[in-house]
């Protein structure tokens, strides 16, 4: 189905946009990764997923802080795959604190990472969805991008911010082949969410699968953790045809969370 398309999915090390790479490669695209650690075993597992012959995995380890560095990956995916038909912004960073013991250095790194550099990415690769009237962006946001919890507060502004930003670009990409989408996942177990089932466990001193099950039980009605191939065939549907007219949407994936 998407053969020839060109897929950069950031923060696709681990996780989430690992999940999101593979189903995307085993749809038949090309997959840019993006992250920190170990490239080969991500490269691998994308390679491994892609049922087309003859795709192609590139990397590029731009710092997503940093709008040079998030400059230079794109003129790679241009010099190397042509650019991007598919931008799926996916790094993110968390830190849980109340607002008058966070650390403005945290606040500055969230914001920058979370929510400015999709900006960053989206404007570099709008041009060139719209000069071929082809262009898939998804945006992984999160149900923190339409509520709220406490001790999260740069991580739920940057993501609520995110999701604005998808709705915004979406109404100016509108009449083009070039749509924008948010998707907003629940609790999925991440090394991200691994730290704070972690946490949980030390600060209350109970087990780590008590820990787990208090976390879900807290937000989550399903019980469950949404998965990343989950997620990943979500995306999968968003760059396709029967999902042409699906424009700013913010697509929660929750188990429920926000059904109460």
């Amino acid at each position: 189905m998407l053969n020839g398309k060109t897929a950069l999915v950031t923060g696709s090390t681990s996780g989430i946009g690992l999940g999101i790479a593979q189903q995307l490669a085993a749809q038949g695209a090309n997959v840019i990764l993006n992250g920190f650690g170990d490239v080969t075993g991500p490269t691998s597992e994308v390679l491994a997923a892609s049922k087309a012959h003859g795709i192609r995995v590139g990397y590029h380890g731009a710092d997503m802080s940093k709008p040079a560095e998030i400059e230079a990956m794109m003129a790679y995916a241009m010099a190397e795959f042509g650019g991007v038909d598919i931008l799926v912004n996916n790094a993110g960073i968390q830190h849980v604190a109340n607002v008058e013991n966070f650390p403005p250095e945290k606040w500055d790194a969230i914001l920058a990472i979370n929510l400015s550099s999709a900006f960053h990415t989206m404007r570099l690769a709008v041009p060139g969805m719209r000069a071929k009237n082809w262009g898939r962006i998804i945006n992984l946001a999160s149900a923190h991008g339409l509520v709220a919890s406490a001790g999260k507060s740069a991580y739920v502004a940057a993501k609520h911010g995110l999701v604005g930003l998808t709705k915004s670009v979406a109404l100016e990409t509108a009449t083009t082949g070039v749509t924008v989408n948010a998707i907003c996942p629940g609790w999925v177990l991440t090394p991200l969410v691994q730290k704070q089932i972690d946490a949980k466990a030390e600060r209350e001193g109970i087990s780590l699968d008590d820990a787990q099950r208090g976390l879900l039980g807290e937000k989550q009605p399903s019980l469950q953790f949404v998965t990343p191939t989950q997620l990943g065939d979500l995306a999968v549907f968003l760059c396709s045809s029967a999902a042409s007219n699906v424009r700013g949407a913010a697509w929660n994936v929750d188990g429920g969370w926000l059904a109460q």
